[in-house]
């Protein structure tokens, strides 16, 4: 007899679904990592997913892993952890020329587009030329009011552009409760809907040991860009009596990277501060298991994928009461919300936890048990195919 999940599948219509994002792993971040997992979520539920995105390095310009094809377009990018405004408008430009060969060839149905800026217009110019409705997947930076004080002249330049990509496309989803109010807050008119960002539950075990031993380890991963507060976080490291053995690992990197690196001197924390650079996806839930205490600082969120995993991981965490942050974390239950920019809050929450084990073991189990009942991309997968459904019979309607 089938499963529950093979009925599924087989009761599922298959849809032919464009994933249109500039960055996919291993470049990019958090919207990268969600544009995968869904594709090969969708696949798994009998969908046929094509992804459209910017060539890098030596990767190949076409693959097929998952069920899902991948088709990387010349961009002109350079670097796997960053991307300019010139190769944002370069991947817009090539995806323009290029997405409507491909979905015909594809023979797609519907396109889900991350990030309004820059990939909104490739959506519109589907919808405009081939009569293919688009989705957009708010992801953070894409919403103007996020992160005002590095992006303000962005959203300011681009805000009646979005507003007309939102209002033409067919849904507008954001990760996040938070992000979806900062959206509607811009504009009142298009109705923002919500599916959660997700954690490759099958993908990561959790930790089994909260003990530590000689070192208690700190973790953040990510960019080291100013939105992540990285600098409030070694103010209040600089804070933290050596002697409770605590040392901190960064997986990432970023161009606050020199900048951090002159304040862990002048703090005199340099020596228990790793800096480990980017590192395959593979071996990220191992560093997970092996930290303590996961941190992230952060002055705005959507729904970062890093925190997710982290607790999924079992990890206890340590995030600023932000948009996207609060949702997951529940303070004194799965980890310590602090207040955004407050170094003494953050380094009394880690010191909190530094001097608690059983804590730390309530805290991420508890962590663990909620990232399984709320947070999985199969769970986020499944709430984009009822989307795409709705989506689809609506536009036989009319």
């Amino acid at each position: 007899m089938a499963s529950l999940s093979n009925w599924q599948i087989l009761l599922t219509q298959s849809r032919r679904i464009l994933l249109i994002n500039y960055e996919y792993p291993p470049i990019g971040g958090g919207g990268g990592n969600a544009t995968r997992h869904i594709a090969h979520e969708l696949a798994k539920m009998g969908h046929q997913p094509f992804v459209l995105t910017a060539a890098w390095g030596g990767l190949p310009l076409t693959e097929y892993t998952q069920g899902v094809t991948l088709r990387r377009i010349p961009a002109l990018r350079r670097h796997a952890d960053r991307c300019s405004v010139l190769e944002m408008l370069a991947f817009v430009v090539t995806a323009m020329l290029t997405a409507p060969i491909w979905a015909r060839r594809w023979k797609v149905e519907i396109a889900i587009v991350f990030f309004t800026v820059p990939c909104g217009p490739v959506g519109w110019l589907l919808k405009l030329l081939l009569k293919i409705p688009y989705c957009l997947s708010l992801q953070g930076g894409d919403v103007p009011g996020f992160d005002p004080g590095r992006l303000y002249r962005h959203h300011i330049i681009a805000g009646p552009a979005i507003k007309y990509l939102w209002r033409n496309a067919s849904a507008v989803i954001a990760n996040s409760n938070g992000l979806a109010d900062l959206a509607r807050s811009f504009d009142k008119l298009t109705q923002i809907d919500v599916i959660p960002a997700g954690a490759n539950v099958i993908g990561i075990a959790p930790k089994s040991n909260y003990i530590s031993h000689q070192h208690l380890d700190i973790l953040f991963v990510g960019r080291f860009v100013r939105q992540k507060g990285l600098d409030i976080l070694f103010e209040a490291l600089g804070m933290i009596d050596p002697h409770l053995g605590w040392r901190l690992l960064m997986v990432g990197d970023g161009p606050e990277r020199e900048t951090l690196t002159a304040q862990a001197k002048r703090l005199n924390i340099e020596d228990r501060i790793t800096l480990k650079g980017w590192t395959t996806r593979s071996i990220l839930p191992s560093i997970y298991r092996d930290a303590d205490i996961f941190v992230l600082p952060s002055r705005d969120e959507g729904m970062a994928n890093v925190l997710l995993e982290a607790m999924a991981a079992g990890l206890p965490v340590i995030g600023t009461d932000v948009a996207g942050t609060s949702e997951v974390i529940i303070n004194n239950k799965t980890g310590l919300l602090v207040p955004p920019e407050n170094a003494d809050a953050l380094a009394s929450a880690i010191i909190n936890l530094i001097d608690n084990s059983s804590r730390r073991e309530t805290f991420g189990r508890a962590a663990r048990e909620c990232i399984e009942t709320s947070y999985s991309w199969t769970s986020s997968a499944a709430q984009w195919s009822k989307i795409i459904e709705n989506v689809i019979a609506t536009k036989s309607l009319t």
